[in-house]
């Protein structure tokens, strides 16, 4: 597999803004060229993606970062999964489907949707809807006896 140019990756990321309205501005264009300009998948963190970044010679605070995570959440790009309360990951597939989470290295990875059996879920409360259901499966290396 190769590689995308740099404009070739900035064209996907511009066309993922554009799809949804948001106006492409050189942060976001940036930040999104670092989630989808190869085409693949990822999760990521707001840390993760912030190091990355400034790896790249981005200039771009942590604060605008969580921003436009938050503003690409809001259009629909992203999926936030939030780990402990506290932990938010974010996925660039947003179509429904389960996770690991591996507590050791504070890392998301997707789970086999295909292995996945959910028989029942409880009713919803009177006046609400069942909007999602997020499954996050906390793995954690075996310790050796």
């Amino acid at each position: 597999m190769t590689t995308p140019s740099a404009s070739h990756a900035t064209g996907i990321a511009a066309d993922w803004l554009g799809a949804v309205g948001l106006r492409p501005t050189r942060q976001r264009v940036a930040l999104a060229r670092l989630l989808v300009g190869d085409g693949q998948h990822r999760h990521v963190t707001a840390e993760s993606l912030f190091a990355r970044a400034r790896a790249q010679g981005e200039r771009v605070s942590l604060a605008t970062v969580y921003n436009t995570l938050k503003a690409f959440c809001e259009a629909g790009l992203l999926q936030e999964i939030t780990v402990d309360g506290s932990k938010s990951h974010f996925d660039t597939n947003t179509h429904d489907h389960p996770h690991f989470y591996w507590e050791d290295e504070n890392r998301l990875t997707d789970a086999p949707a295909e292995q996945l059996e959910i028989a029942r879920l409880p009713a919803a409360p009177e006046g609400a809807e069942i909007a999602s259901v997020d499954v996050v499966i906390r793995l954690r290396r075996k310790r050796r006896a």
